[in-house]
């Protein structure tokens, strides 16, 4: 696919807009670029869209891993996104800045899209932004523990006090999760990872199970407020009444493939 619509969002920090100038010095002749109004003013360009409204082949984020989290929550349609690494570990964003220009312009020449696994999010059978990387129950009172019970299509799954629970993706296994004690999982396993936080038991470990699934959360002690956290952008309050389940998003997640292995990935990221 070659596109002729290119997207550029940005996190707006003055390295971003530097590199989002450069971008388009490179490119501009060659596609119409379209700007969120954010990155536009910082850019000194009048035109804008909001990034729910764009309709682009491809959308270029330029920041860290929550520009591109950021930007899968807001946009309308399934889009591939190609994000620029100007953070500190962007997992997500595959490209570092050094090699943004030499990659976008291979880009423009045709490109692959790979499709991520996303957890769908419901509260009381109302639809929250799906999850790339995870959703997190956690104790809306710091130093107090949840008690909560999961179950996985109706069968028991594990009841424990904890600080509280990682529902992630493959994607989203090297994030919080993986922080948390639970496994790296290969992006191509069509899975979810369960990982207790601080449980108070030694029983309470990480689990994978299969993404087809129907996860649900109850909470056990009314009068409990806790907070459902959701790719660290939405946060909605919840109590002991709620009914909370998890399952596989209808639409995937798209990202324009690189060269970049996964594994070499995690040894370039993870392993000190």
């Amino acid at each position: 696919m070659r596109p002729k619509k290119v997207g550029i969002v940005s996190r707006c920090e003055a390295g971003d807009v530097q590199m989002v100038k450069e971008i388009m010095d490179e490119i501009g002749d060659a596609v119409k670029i379209v700007l969120d109004p954010r990155t536009a003013t910082k850019v000194g360009k009048r035109e804008s869209t909001p990034i729910a409204n764009m309709d682009v082949d491809v959308l270029i984020t330029v920041g860290g891993d929550g520009t591109i989290l950021r930007a899968l929550q807001l946009l309308s349609k399934p889009t591939p996104i190609l994000g620029i690494d100007m953070g500190k570990i962007g997992f997500l964003a595959d490209v570092s800045a050094k090699s943004a220009k030499d990659i976008i312009k291979k880009v423009l020449d045709g490109f692959e899209v790979e499709q991520r696994t996303r957890l769908a999010v419901s509260v009381n059978e109302e639809e929250l932004p799906p999850a790339t990387n995870e959703a997190v129950i956690v104790t809306s009172r710091p130093a107090k523990m949840l008690h909560f019970r999961v179950l996985v299509d109706e069968k028991e799954l594990e009841t424990t006090r904890a600080d509280g629970l990682v529902l992630a993706t493959p994607t989203g296994s090297t994030a919080y999760a993986m922080s948390a004690g639970g496994p790296i999982v290969d992006r191509k396993i069509d899975a979810f990872v369960v990982v207790p936080l601080a449980p108070f038991k030694l029983s309470a470990r990480p689990w994978v199970v299969p993404a087809d699934s129907e996860i649900r959360v109850e909470l056990l002690k009314a009068g409990k407020e806790a907070l459902l956290v959701v790719d660290g952008q939405y946060t909605q309050k919840i109590t002991k009444k709620d009914v909370i389940r998890f399952t596989k998003a209808k639409t995937p997640a798209l990202f324009v493939k690189t060269d970049r292995g996964f594994y070499a990935k995690v040894r370039d990221k993870l392993v000190v």
